[in-house]
């Protein structure tokens, strides 16, 4: 049986950082990657290569812009720990490939998605480390795009953090366990 760890915290909190380490020490020195981003221009070219630097002979990579479910009972055959990086990416993903006009239907649809990669991190032999982006401490988006996105994200992250064996929340480049700090209340 799989154990789930999510991480998550607003853009630049160090969230990838600690993700990496904890799956490296899980991992024994190595672990899965398994990368949700897809590369249609120079910046998002530019923060691939700069997550690739980070990494070295010690990571395998899965490429999972999409039915990434599958990517993850792959890795869990020959890796002991399996970095997910990034749930709102993979949310981002589905949301510009799937038809907009209705609403039952993307939250019907995205919540199959985190079902699927949910239980195949349950159903594999690894420790699955889930990082997201922490979406709804801003305002109230001003678009109905962006309000969707942030909306998705947060029932995403909401899904996984109810199943996942611990959550961690970085800020600052400092990691929170949430479970933890609510455990003991």
């Amino acid at each position: 049986m799989g154990k789930i760890i999510l991480v998550t915290g607003g853009a630049r909190s160090g969230k990838s950082s600690f993700a990496e380490k904890l799956a490296l020490k899980i991992g024994g020195s190595r672990a899965a990657y398994i990368a949700t981003a897809q590369i249609f221009d120079d910046e998002m070219n530019f923060r691939v290569k700069l997550h690739q630097s980070r990494r070295g002979k010690n990571w395998t990579t899965f490429e999972a812009p999409f039915d990434a479910e599958k990517k993850i009972l792959d890795a869990g055959k020959n890796f002991d720990a399996i970095l997910f990086d990034c749930v709102t990416i993979y949310v981002s993903n589905f949301l510009c490939a799937a038809d907009l006009d209705d609403e039952n239907f993307l939250y019907a649809e995205l919540r199959g998605l985190i079902e699927k990669i949910i239980d195949a991190a349950k159903n594999s032999d690894a420790v699955t480390i889930f990082v997201t982006n922490e979406v709804g401490a801003g305002i109230v988006p001003e678009n109905k795009l962006a309000r969707r996105f942030r909306d998705l994200a947060g029932l995403a992250n909401q899904m996984l953090a109810a199943e996942a064996d611990e959550v961690f929340l970085t800020v600052a480049g400092l990691a929170v366990d949430l479970k933890k700090l609510n455990a003991n209340r």
